[in-house]
């Protein structure tokens, strides 16, 4: 029964993060039709990472999974994000996008589906708990790979549309999915169990969890490890874009290059989530951000090389993503027992906080120094990211990790 649960909640989150790129999927249209810049693409995902910043740290502070049944709160924020998301192709106009105003209201629409999110992903994670006491790494890989697996789908979904439909396609698609994840969790999603109360959010204990030497390593592993991901999802596939319009391959080759970017990470978090248990959380991570590292300070110099940038691209899509259900699950392991659901809500409210710097800095940089600066930079987060593991692992505390396999 737990397995069949796991599968249902991968799929429902697999249909429901469809809504995160499902405007970045199609910003060479919208730069178009709206007359975007750099900054007003980037704030098309930077208003995803706000809203879902907002939407985890009000559903810690008013305790929403106790108060509502997470299979509920997980539809209804599903079907309301989507409701948000599907309000942009259908009435913003390409006269109203171009205004101020007009694009103010998208941004909104934006964030207010970002918030939506933070009732899907958490309450997922939260209802997979419920089925699994023991063998938790396996699961948690399983559902960041549909996480993964989602984010990347508006890429494929551009691809197939491309030269039959315009951009609206692509976001009423990528809402429709998001609504038949609402009507799957109903029907088919139960809560296991295992159910436990969700811990308390404390204000107070924002300030200890930094003065905790393993659990401050582990964010800060967290953060060098966002600081790269989401910036590397959002602009990685307009790389490949550009690269491939360089050497005037198809349009439709470089959105199907861009989705198996993303995509191919889902497979990253099921085999590192299985791999942690064994050889244990830091050497993961470790060799995870080493990996991803490289392929950054790599992937900028090969703008005029389709194919040898493409097979980069996937080996970091794969490794940029594999180790992040990790650093939660080292979280839960090194914390306080009693103020769990507070440091994990920190810590992912610091990290995609941390998100929105460099989605910004990497169209500002690529603008005036070009490609090879602009993805370089996303190294940065991999080297802060080693160095703390690697003093994570030297730690005595670093023995309640993975049954003492750190």
């Amino acid at each position: 029964m737990k397995w069949q649960q796991l599968v249902v909640l991968a799929v429902v989150q697999w249909l429901a993060m469809a809504l995160w790129f499902s405007a970045s999927a199609v910003t060479s249209a919208l730069k178009e039709e709206w007359d975007l810049s750099p900054t007003n693409i980037a704030w098309l995902t930077i208003s995803v990472q706000l809203g879902f910043v907002i939407g985890a740290l009000a559903s810690a502070v008013f305790n929403l999974s106790d108060r509502i049944k997470p299979t509920v709160l997980l539809a209804v924020c599903a079907l309301c994000g989507a409701g948000f998301n599907l309000i942009i192709p259908l009435f913003i106009s390409e006269d109203l996008g171009r205004t101020d105003g007009g694009f103010a209201l998208v941004i909104a629409l934006r964030m207010l589906t970002g918030v939506m999110l933070a009732g899907v992903y958490p309450t997922g994670m939260k209802l997979m708990a419920t089925w699994f006491a023991s063998g938790r790494g396996l699961a948690i890989g399983v559902l960041v790979g549909a996480l993964t697996l989602g984010s990347a789908s508006p890429q494929l979904i551009h691809a197939w549309a491309i030269g039959s439909f315009n951009w609206r396609i692509v976001m009423e698609i990528a809402s429709a999915f998001a609504g038949l994840s609402a009507i799957l969790a109903v029907c088919f999603a139960r809560v296991g169990p295992h159910l436990g109360s969700a811990a308390r959010f404390d204000w107070q204990y924002f300030a200890r969890i930094w003065q905790d030497p393993a659990v401050r390593r582990a964010n800060f592993g967290y953060l060098g490890h966002m600081f790269e991901l989401y910036a590397m999802w959002a602009w990685a596939p307009k790389l490949l874009a550009r690269s491939y319009e360089a050497v005037h391959w198809s349009e439709r080759a470089a959105a199907f290059a861009g989705f198996a970017t993303i995509a191919i990470g889902g497979l990253g978090c099921v085999l590192a989530g299985a791999w942690a248990d064994r050889i244990g959380r830091t050497w993961t991570t470790i060799v995870s951000l080493i990996v991803s590292g490289t392929c950054a300070l790599i992937a900028g110099h090969l703008l005029n090389q389709p194919l040898l940038l493409t097979i980069v691209c996937l080996i970091w899509g794969f490794s940029v993503v594999a180790d992040s259900a990790q650093f939660s699950t080292a979280i839960s392991e090194l914390c306080d027992p009693r103020y769990v659901g507070t440091a994990l809500t920190i810590q992912t409210c610091a990290g995609f906080l941390l998100t929105t710097l460099t989605i910004y800095a990497v169209p500002t940089i690529q603008e005036h120094f070009g490609w090879p600066a602009a993805m370089s930079l996303l190294a940065l987060g991999p080297v802060f990211g080693i160095w703390h593991m690697v003093r994570l692992r030297s730690l005595p505390a670093a023995t309640k990790m993975a049954g003492g396999r750190k």
